[in-house]
Parts: structure tokens; C-alpha cells; sequence
């Protein structure tokens, strides 16, 4: 931009704060108990009173509640948002207008930084909950290791049936123009005259000696609490259980069941083979990994199915657990 244009975008983007960018909008549905259960089901938290009416009745809630951290869930709009991009301005929110703009003067990168929720009272099946989001506020240029923009901070405001503040949230994004395009893989791989690997796994501090075992020894490892047996998996430094920092680990015999899967279309990444199949596979050893079922048929692969795994070496750059079909 020029200093003039600049001056004037700046001023137009000034000028949305303070303003109303969706107004009190009811969610699409009411609060639940299937989608708490579900909820909880699947972040793991077993607190009966999202879930067993009968204890929730009897305890000092009287009744189920929904989880705080369900608060913006009941409000989101679900899959239609994906295309809120293609629609007609006369058909959209503030906010879907606002970052549009923004995406048209240039600033096309898009960066979530953080959330802060606040609860004021809890959720109760049968609730309706009512978003309303104004912009609180928008910093000045900002230069940041991704490129030069802006922070843009909304409150959003949720209010039931009674017109009583639930909860709130602060939602913080920066709006930038990215520094530099990062070059393709399939690019960079040809530049040097090596074929495009996998993404590699970040190691840490927590999860080297993980990496170390597979790469080196060909075993798949499973943290294990040395205080209550819990084996847990990926590893992290302590027990969710009993909250214990000692730890130890068995060795898979790789060998268990497709507990969940899909196949990934597109878009295809250099450096992995397709058909690609990513399942979640419960071990024997009562844990679970996330890996690849390869050497078959997609249409083959079923909920339920036994799979025996092996450490390979899929490129040049990485060695990791793959599982396959075992035959019936």
C-alpha cells in the first residue's frame, strides 16, 4: 500500500470498533443432553453429572448441567460457515463482511492467538443461548514473525432465554500479510534433488525417548505410570489419573483393532502415498495410536478389524509405526 492508502484503510478498519458485527443470535439448537454426553464422551471427562440424571438430581446441581467449556458450541453455526466466503454480502454477519475486507486489502493471512471465556452461571438442558459479538478492539500495525498486521479482538456475549448473561468471550486474531510464500514442497524437494518426505513429528522434551525407541530399536512404546498402572499415550510428563511424574514403558506387540478411520482425498501432500488411510487403532495393550492402514483396498478397512503393525522406514526421513489388515 502507499502511505495514502494505508492512511485510508486504516481508517475504515478503525471504524469498525465498537460496532455490532452479529447481533443476539439464538443457537440452532437447544442445550442437550446428547450433545453433552457426546461432548464428554469424547474429551473423556466422566463428572456424572453431565450424564447420569439420577446422581445430577440428587447433587447440588439438581439436575444435568452442560460443561462450561461447552459455552460457544451451542452457538456456531456448523458447516455452512465454510462457504461463508462465497455468499452474498447482503447474506452474511458483520464478521464474515469485515474479515472479507480485510482479505481484499491484501491482508490474506488468518492467525487464532487466543480465548478467554468467563462463566457466570451454568447451562441447563433445554436452554437456548444467545450470542451477540461487537469488535472490542483493534490494535495498531504490528510486525510479528508471520508478517506485518493487525490484532482484532471481538466480545462476544451470551445470554439465555431470561436475558441472563451466561458467559462471555474475548476471541484475539491477527490479520496479516504473510512475510513470505513459503516455497512448495514438491519445489524445494526438486531444488535439491530429493523426493518429498513426510511431515515430520515435532520432538521435545517429553517425547524423545519415544522417537528414540522406534527409530532406533524398531519397538513401539507405551508410557506407563509407575504409580497407578495407567498406560497412556502420546506420552506426556504426567498420570491424568493419579497426577504422578514417575513413569516407565512396555512394548507394544503392535497388534489390535480399527477403532476409528477415513480416507484423505485431497488435498494429496508430497512425500505421502494415496489411497491414504489414517485410523485411530486401539492397541491390546489398552491405549491408542494414530497411524496408517496400508497394502489394502479402502473399502476393505471396517470399524472392529483386527490389524497387526510394523515399524517402518516410509521415507528418507522417517521411520514410523504402520499397521495392515490381518486376514480373517
Amino acid at each position: 500500500m502507499t502511505p495514502e492508502e494505508k492512511k485510508a484503510f486504516e481508517a475504515e478498519l478503525y471504524s469498525w470498533v465498537g460496532k455490532e458485527i452479529i447481533p443476539p443470535t439464538p443457537g440452532l439448537d437447544l442445550v442437550n443432553e446428547p450433545m453433552i454426553r457426546q461432548w464428554a464422551e469424547v474429551l473423556g471427562d466422566e463428572n456424572p453429572v453431565y450424564t447420569d440424571r439420577a446422581y445430577a438430581e440428587a447433587s447440588s446441581k439438581g439436575g444435568i448441567v452442560a460443561p462450561a467449556s461447552m459455552l460457544w458450541i451451542w452457538s456456531m453455526r456448523g458447516y455452512p460457515m465454510a462457504f461463508a466466503a462465497q455468499q452474498d454480502l447482503s447474506k452474511v454477519d458483520g464478521q464474515v463482511r469485515l474479515h472479507r475486507w480485510i482479505t481484499e486489502q491484501g491482508l490474506t493471512g488468518v492467525l487464532g492467538t487466543n480465548c478467554d471465556q468467563e462463566y457466570h452461571q451454568e447451562l441447563r438442558p433445554g436452554d437456548t443461548v444467545i450470542a451477540n459479538m461487537v469488535v472490542k478492539s483493534i490494535s495498531e500495525e504490528k510486525a510479528t514473525a508471520m508478517g506485518n498486521g493487525y490484532f482484532i479482538e471481538t466480545l462476544t456475549t451470551f445470554k439465555n432465554q431470561h436475558d441472563e448473561v451466561v458467559g462471555t468471550m474475548i476471541f484475539r486474531v491477527l490479520r496479516f500479510t504473510p512475510a513470505q510464500a513459503p516455497k512448495p514442497v514438491a519445489e524445494s524437494a526438486a531444488t535439491e534433488n530429493k523426493a518429498p518426505t513426510r511431515i515430520r513429528s515435532v520432538r521435545g522434551h517429553d517425547n524423545a525417548w519415544w522417537w528414540d525407541i522406534v527409530e532406533k530399536q524398531k519397538k513401539l512404546p507405551i508410557q506407563r505410570c509407575k504409580g497407578c498402572q495407567t498406560l497412556r499415550h502420546p506420552p506426556r510428563p504426567f498420570c491424568a489419573e493419579c497426577q504422578s511424574g514417575e513413569w516407565d514403558h512396555i512394548e507394544s506387540t503392535l497388534e489390535g483393532e480399527v477403532f476409528s478411520f477415513i480416507e484423505l482425498h485431497y488435498p494429496e501432500i508430497p512425500g505421502y502415498s494415496y489411497p491414504l488411510v489414517c485410523a485411530v487403532i486401539s492397541l491390546d495393550e489398552g491405549t491408542r495410536i494414530v497411524s496408517n492402514i496400508i497394502d489394502c483396498k479402502p473399502e476393505d478397512v471396517k470399524i472392529g478389524k483386527r490389524v497387526k503393525g510394523e515399524i517402518l522406514q516410509v521415507d528418507a526421513d522417517n521411520i514410523i509405526p504402520q499397521f495392515r489388515l490381518v486376514a480373517n
